[in-house]
């Protein structure tokens, strides 16, 4: 049975979603006005993008599959890597920077060569916030460049992370000024909406609604979305229940950890007990350990 669908436009967190708004021939302006939003503060314009093999295989066969949300190359030469996460995952950050080393490695040719690389851009759509202790509440763009640690200078400006924290964008649509709070609140809010708002006039989001409504689609479209959903709800129960359990882990080994402490200190098992929320025969373990 499929999953129901009840909102008029589509969720771009699923897979379906965001391959269907920026990853096809037909729709790469939604990409190319998105991703000039995001570098509207600098002198760099992207007038086109050329869609590339998303799938990449290491040198050797039997090595490790890459695969890409969105990969593309803009008209001189640099490549970007556009990716939807959907939930916190382990080692999330090393995944991103293996993921960044196949569009640098595959610009090396054949023969004789210089080195010379081109710009190699990773923007992450984050479903998920990173810990409280890396960032405050209130940031939720993270430019990442190569950087020398004592003067804080950027030492190679060819490699760029984007992560785009989803979850703290919180702007009201009385509150969006620039292209790049509509396209923010655009994707964060999407699936919620009934109506294009009215702060989303421009043309592009015309476009982005038009491509995003269900109703619209045909029906192996509809049937993929409906995977596609399952599959999103699927993987995200299954990321908050792993997390949830490691939570309370680390939680029970933290209780044990300050039983031994108790004891060793010659404070009462009854005492204990009763402080640590611990049974008798946990406490009664450790003391013969």
């Amino acid at each position: 049975m499929g999953v129901e669908i009840r909102e008029r436009y589509i969720a771009p967190y699923t897979y379906f979603g965001f391959k269907k708004l920026f990853g096809t021939e037909l729709n790469k302006d939604l990409l190319i006005s998105f991703l000039n939003a995001l570098f509207n503060d600098s002198t760099m314009e992207i007038k086109d993008v050329k869609y590339l093999n998303g799938e990449h295989l290491g040198d050797d066969y039997g090595d490790r599959r890459a695969v890409f949300d969105v990969y593309c190359t803009t008209e001189d030469g640099g490549r970007f890597i556009v990716e939807m996460q959907k939930a916190e995952q382990a080692y999330f950050k090393d995944r991103s920077i293996y993921y960044a080393t196949y569009p640098i490695r595959e610009q090396a040719p054949k023969g004789a060569w210089d080195y010379r690389l081109e710009n190699v851009y990773t923007v992450g759509l984050l479903n998920f916030t990173f810990p409280e202790d890396e960032y405050p509440a209130d940031s939720f763009v993270h430019e990442i460049k190569l950087k020398d640690v004592e003067d804080n200078h950027v030492f190679y400006d060819k490699l760029t992370f984007f992560y785009l924290e989803m979850p703290k964008f919180n702007k009201r649509e009385d509150e969006l000024v620039t292209m790049f709070d509509k396209w923010m609140f655009a994707l964060r809010n999407l699936s919620r909406l009934m109506d294009r708002p009215q702060a989303l006039q421009e043309r592009v989001f015309k476009r982005l609604f038009d491509q995003a409504e269900i109703a619209s689609f045909t029906p192996k479209e509809r049937r993929e979305y409906q995977e596609s959903v399952k599959d999103y709800w699927d993987y995200y129960s299954t990321m908050t229940t792993a997390h949830q359990k490691g939570r309370e882990e680390g939680r029970a080994e933290e209780r044990l950890a300050n039983a031994r402490s108790l004891l060793d200190n010659g404070v009462p098992v009854d005492v204990i007990v009763k402080s640590l929320c611990l049974t008798p025969d946990e406490v009664e373990l450790l003391s013969k350990n």
